[in-house]
């Protein structure tokens, strides 16, 4: 019973992190100055930094990661060794 308290509660965070993902977003970058300013030439900052695709593959290997280590335990639980590399 113990390990179906396990599931539900990893469930619950994945699904509650999910819920709230929409806050990680990169912020907007800043407004253009105003003309006439001391900005004349056009040079402009640095875009916002995206960090979209590295948090993508981040969560994938995590996730890979948290299904491999349930599959060992349930193997071991069940008595049958798994092969480590």
């Amino acid at each position: 019973m113990k390990w179906m308290n396990k599931i539900f509660f990893t469930g619950l965070l994945l699904g509650a992190g999910f819920l709230f993902c929409n806050q990680s977003f990169a912020a907007d970058p800043p407004p253009n100055p105003p003309a006439g300013g001391h900005n004349l030439g056009g040079n402009q900052g640095a875009p916002g930094a995206p960090i979209d695709g590295g948090l993508g593959i981040l969560l994938a290997l995590g996730a890979g990661y948290a299904g491999w280590k349930l599959y060992k335990a349930h193997q071991e639980k069940k008595g049958e060794t798994v092969h480590e590399e």
